[in-house]
């Protein structure tokens, strides 16, 4: 058996090497050899770089790995120098016949499967990827003090409506940047290639089909008669209604100028704070990953959690006022949780630019199914049990509830599909 492995290596390495036609003749196989060294070695032997040069031709069009010239080079070295040290060769530096023969094998595995090299090169960072993402995180970030600039509005009759729209995109972008994006990227699926895109599309409408039925149902049959809590309300009682969540302003001067004691801050707030920066976190590391994939990429997830971060953040500003802080003290607090977005966002990026993030995005595409489904769903149907005192109203907010959901879902969409045309430099 090894006699004929040695037979059958030889004739694949001289039909590889030189690309002659192998033929039948039984007298022409002794010649195999000699007509290799007659090509690449000198006075009937065969030195070791003739040997590293074999090899580069056996690999030559295989593209296992994307390496350079200068790398290909170094493991065609390596690899000559391990098949000389397997054969007790690595002291020769011209090679006969016989030993040609015996190595044969070594070189038909290495040409055909190919050599790993010790290290493959990692996946380098652009500063680009650095730079969109860093600033991706400070708009999010920014996002924050949204809730201070609109604190004064929440008394205005059209308030709930502008947050009912929100909160509806928040709810588009984060779903379908999940079945769009997110998890389809866990999987190894690319838009182009796998044509997953129309399915992904299919799981949107079911839930949408769902969506509008159970909303006319209720409206046509007017099962709607219990009042339930607003976006800023909750069973908890640390928690207040929406409708008392004012903030007091007189004369342009807020009331509160100076805090109170942290002592006398009220649990919920710290708990508050607590959950938002394990929740900036998370974002961060999400939009970190993600721009190592594609920048549109990165934007997308950007857009999905801007889009979540700029109601949930109002309801947890309202909720620290009311804990008992004053409005520098929830501005503070706020941006300090907010912070730790950077650091989730360095973690991402390093981690996706070394390894395959694929597992980030899982857990980042389930947590985004939670919070839209389990979270906002029904946040954004309580304010229009609220608010839906007439049938006309009830259907305005159903249709300002739409247009937020189908907006958010149109953006990732359209991100998705047309991510391979778009060049952001």
């Amino acid at each position: 058996m090894n006699n004929y492995d040695h037979s059958i290596s030889t004739v694949f390495i001289h039909y590889i090497a030189l690309g002659f036609i192998v033929m039948p003749d039984a007298e022409a196989r002794p010649t195999f050899l000699e007509d290799i060294i007659r090509f690449y070695g000198q006075n009937d032997t065969f030195s070791v770089e003739s040997l590293e040069n074999i090899l580069g031709l056996m690999k030559k069009g295989r593209g296992t790995y994307d390496l350079k010239d200068d790398q290909n080079s170094l493991v065609n070295s390596k690899v000559s120098t391990e098949v000389l040290s397997q054969y007790d060769l690595i002291n020769h530096t011209e090679l006969s016949v016989e030993h040609l023969q015996h190595i044969c094998p070594a070189l038909l595995h290495q040409g055909v499967l190919s050599a790993c090299p010790d290290s493959v090169p990692h996946k380098r960072v652009d500063y680009k990827v650095w730079g969109y993402a860093f600033l991706a995180v400070t708009v999010i970030n920014l996002s924050s003090l949204m809730g201070l600039l609109l604190t004064p509005f929440t008394a205005k009759p059209c308030f709930p409506k502008l947050l009912t729209y929100f909160m509806g995109l928040a709810i588009g972008t984060l779903f379908s940047n999940a079945v769009l994006q997110l998890i389809p990227e866990a999987l190894g699926f690319d838009p182009k290639a796998d044509d997953y895109i129309l399915k992904a599309i299919g799981i949107f409408g079911g839930f949408y089909l769902l969506f509008i039925t159970e909303r006319m149902l209720k409206l046509v049959l007017k099962t709607n008669q219990e009042h339930g809590q607003s976006h800023f309300g909750t069973t908890d009682p640390n928690f207040s209604k929406f409708h008392s969540q004012e903030v007091q302003v007189s004369n342009g001067h807020c009331c509160w100028l100076r805090g109170p004691p942290m002592h006398k801050i009220k649990t919920v707030a710290w708990m508050i704070s607590l959950s938002d920066a394990i929740h900036n976190f998370i974002d961060g590391l999400v939009i970190g990953a993600s721009f190592t994939v594609s920048v549109l990429t990165g934007f997308s997830s950007s857009i999905a959690i801007i889009c979540e971060e700029f109601p949930h953040e109002l309801g947890d500003f309202v909720i620290l006022l009311n804990a008992g802080m004053s409005i520098p003290q929830a501005v503070f607090f706020n941006m300090l949780s907010a912070m730790s977005c950077y650091v989730g966002l360095v973690l991402g990026v390093l981690v996706g630019g070394s390894f395959a993030p694929n597992v980030i995005f899982a857990v980042a595409g389930g947590m985004f199914l939670y919070i839209s489904l389990a979270d906002m769903f029904p946040e954004m149907n309580s304010i229009l049990k609220e608010q839906e005192g007439s049938t006309s109203n009830a259907l305005l907010f159903f249709l300002i509830q739409n247009v937020g959901l189908l907006s958010g879902f149109s953006i990732i969409l359209l991100i998705t599909m047309f991510a391979g045309d778009i060049s952001l430099g």
